[in-house]
């Protein structure tokens, strides 16, 4: 009776194990890097943007000086 009952304890240990080593194993995180596929690419269209405004602002000022009764 005895040797039956540590086979049977042996048997849950062996047990007890590999589902502690099973959840274990599908616990372990992931990480990956990896390089982007395609390149990274700025737009620097709001500064241009400004540039042009501040053109357009002057020419505007300078028109309106010309002629005060375009108006």
């Amino acid at each position: 009776m005895r040797e039956t009952n540590r086979q049977a304890m042996s048997w849950r240990w062996v047990m007890s194990l590999c589902l502690l080593g099973g959840l274990l194993a599908a616990c372990q995180p992931t990480v990956k890097i990896e390089a982007p596929r395609e390149p990274i690419t700025i737009n620097l269209n709001i500064k241009l943007d400004a540039e042009v405004r501040i053109k357009l602002e002057e020419r505007a000022k300078q028109d309106i000086g010309a002629n005060p009764d375009i108006f």
